[in-house]
């Protein structure tokens, strides 16, 4: 078997586990309503179900990148298969909310021990160009598990119930630690004196828990509540513990000094940032072709799919490109792109065509495929071989930031403009109204990751390993 085959082969095991996270992340979507109907419990609580899998999958990225760049890959990616699989059939077969809880945060550790690792073990095997196409079908591997996830969720829902949401992804889980285990590499990196910042990680965890809970639920429970502004005072109290501890040992859970490589900092703000611009449409999109429009499911997920297969195009000719030529045209057309997409958005109303919203939508797919790719490739390249884990988990923890901020600031900033149109207005053009000014702050969010990609990749520091 040729070295190249075998490599794609690597590939497709990393990147399958990429899907199946993003892919569960989002099936809930849907079956939150009838979950909370059969548990017996009100949808401020069911939401944990989405919310307690994205915190935990996200608190431990860095931790499992750190453990990436020590152990073998290949029992670390298959580790994450099994817990991921274990996870999904427990929540399968929840008879309570609170296991069903329990289930999903253990389901979300082995989502993070996959996508904390998934780039790392990419850049590792391929180089330049390829390394640069192999990133850019990763990144659409995840974003279309995201995409797809309401969808699937929506039809197993109608036919089998809630439960069946998360069947699909534990054979496929199942057969992913097999292969992980069998063909990713299994060179033993752990040096002989193996240490830890235990200490270290738990302030991390406790940071980082407290903002991404304070982010989620600020809106729910108001913003200068007293629970928020506790949760603000813990994260700047253990997250300079942990600045702190890390800038006092030689063996550091992050290493800080690769923050100042500007491709490396920079570059994950804007990827953070495009996140942001990207759920400020992706969280709206279906309410407005479902309340709105008063389109069923199943044709509101054909109108959003347009995305997902530009993306699918864009996103590996886009890293191709960028492993030859460099990210930095590349990551300006991106955000330009997709801007246009979201002022189109805003001039959605009651009786825009079906033609005008699969147009928008495949624009913004053709948008994100630009940047993320040659952004991805520039990042990892920009980092020492030895760090390639823990830049791995970093990316992914910027990606899940932005998801987060994303969703909570679009859903904050929507309810407020509507309850302030709905006073002077009908439900429908305050609807409308709020959507649009919501869609301008998307528009904001772009042109920010606009301005610090300019700043990020310039030809100088973009160098090919």
């Amino acid at each position: 078997m040729s070295s190249n085959k075998i490599k794609w082969e690597m590939f497709v095991v990393t990147a399958v586990g990429s899907f199946i996270a993003m892919l569960d992340s989002t099936t809930v979507n849907l079956a939150l309503y009838p979950m909370s109907q059969d548990l017996g419990v009100n949808l401020s609580q069911i939401q944990w179900v989405m919310v307690g899998y994205m915190l935990t999958l996200t608190v431990f990225l860095p931790f499992f990148g750190k453990l990436g760049d020590i152990f073998p890959k290949n029992k670390l990616f298959a580790s994450g298969f099994v817990i991921f699989a274990l996870g999904a059939f427990f929540s399968m077969i929840s008879p309570s909310f609170a296991t069903l809880i329990a289930s999903r945060c253990f389901e979300a550790l082995g989502a993070s021990v996959m996508l904390s690792n998934a780039q790392a073990i990419i850049s590792t095997i391929f180089k330049n160009a390829r390394r640069g196409k192999a990133l850019g079908l990763n990144g659409c591997f995840v974003a279309i598990g995201g995409m797809l996830g309401p969808a699937v969720g929506g039809i197993l829902i109608n036919d089998f119930g809630w439960h069946s949401v998360f069947f699909p992804v534990v054979p496929i889980a199942c057969a992913g630690a097999y292969f992980a285990w069998k063909i990713l590499p299994s060179a033993n990196s752990r040096p002989k004196c193996f240490k830890f910042d235990y200490k270290g990680f738990i302030y991390f965890t406790v940071s980082l828990l407290a903002l991404l809970l304070a982010i989620s639920e600020g809106y729910h429970w108001g913003w200068t509540s007293l629970k928020i502004i506790a949760l603000g005072i813990i994260t700047l109290i253990f997250g300079s513990l942990f600045y702190i501890r890390d800038h006092r040992i030689n063996y550091p859970l992050i290493n800080f000094s690769m923050f100042k490589i500007r491709a490396f900092t920079f570059g994950n703000l804007a990827v953070m940032t495009s996140y942001m611009a990207m759920f400020t449409n992706g969280i709206l999109l279906p309410f407005y072709l479902m309340e709105i429009l008063k389109l069923d499911a199943f044709t509101s997920g054909l109108l959003i799919l347009p995305y997902s297969v530009t993306l699918s195009v864009t996103a590996p000719i886009a890293g191709s490109l960028a492993g030859i030529y460099g990210s930095r045209i590349l990551t300006l057309a991106g955000p330009s792109v997709y801007i246009i997409a979201l002022i189109i958005f805003t001039t959605f109303n009651t009786s825009t065509p079906m033609w005008q919203i699969v147009t928008a939508s495949g624009i913004m797919g053709i948008g994100n495929g630009l940047f993320q790719s040659p952004s991805n490739n520039a990042i990892m390249t920009s980092v020492q071989k030895k760090d390639l884990g823990i830049a791995s988990g970093i990316l992914a923890l910027s990606r899940n930031i932005g998801n987060i901020l994303g969703v909570s600031i679009t859903i904050t900033l929507f309810e407020e403009f509507k309850e302030l149109f709905v006073k002077s207005t009908d439900y429908t053009s305050a609807f409308l109204q709020a959507y649009h000014v919501t869609m301008m702050f998307g528009i904001v969010f772009g042109i920010i990751c606009f301005t610090f990609a300019f700043i990020a990749y310039k030809p100088k520091t973009l160098k090919h390993n």
